[in-house]
């Protein structure tokens, strides 16, 4: 007998570890783990490189034209490519992370990559992290979970993160960049933050990520087997 498939939406603020999640869930169930939030940074990355106006919307959906995203799944390991080049590590740096809540606040940019995050998902067995996954992108997901931590946690594991990548970053700086992408991320118009009415809060703020991904695996599973 096959094994029911479900799709898992995680959203959240930034740095809280939405995407560790998302990929161990997806790893541990045999599912597709599809990373929104790089598909965003890879838009902004073209945008950056080509001095888009983003007040522009002619200019900005002349150059939408020209974006073509691929992701991919390579032994575990999530890749997405910006018109055939591998931008995976590129997308994370500071310049790209300080705009990207701005880029994803367009709602032609949102509209354009919802369109393509709805399709992944037909078939079920995806697991996808996001801002809006639980409430625009799959509002059916049999399980969704809102993930955050306290602003002092993700500074701290947003500024390791960087320096393990050697892109060294001042602590302060870290902070007040998620702080800035929060607030717009929250009171954007289009597809705002928030917790849909029935996702699951989960504060990692104490926790490890194997009694995370051990809490998160049961709840799935429990929804898999209902």
């Amino acid at each position: 007998m096959t094994q029911k498939r479900i799709n898992i939406a995680i959203d959240g603020h930034s740095s809280c570890g939405k995407s560790t999640l998302a990929k161990q869930l997806a790893a541990a169930l045999g599912y597709l783990y599809i990373d929104s939030g790089a598909m965003y940074r890879a838009v902004c990355l073209y945008f950056l490189q080509n001095d888009i106006n983003l007040s522009d919307k002619k200019q900005v959906s002349m150059a939408l034209d020209q974006v073509n995203i691929s992701m991919e799944n390579n032994e575990g390991t999530f890749l997405i490519q910006l018109n055939g080049k591998d931008v995976t590590n590129r997308i994370i740096r500071l310049d790209v992370s300080s705009k990207v809540s701005e880029v994803a606040a367009l709602s032609i940019v949102r509209r354009k990559l919802v369109e393509i995050q709805k399709q992944q998902g037909i078939h079920k067995g995806v697991v996808m992290d996001g801002r809006d996954i639980g409430t625009v992108v799959y509002p059916s997901a049999e399980l969704k979970l809102f993930v955050t931590a306290e602003i002092e946690v993700r500074t701290q594991r947003r500024f390791i993160e960087l320096k393990e990548k050697n892109m060294e970053t001042p602590y302060d700086a870290v902070r007040q960049n998620l702080m800035h992408r929060d607030h717009i991320d929250s009171t954007r118009e289009d597809s705002p933050l928030k917790q849909a009415e029935d996702a699951i809060l989960l504060d990692n703020s104490f926790m490890n990520r194997e009694e995370q991904l051990f809490l998160c695996l049961k709840l799935a599973k429990e929804r898999i087997l209902g």
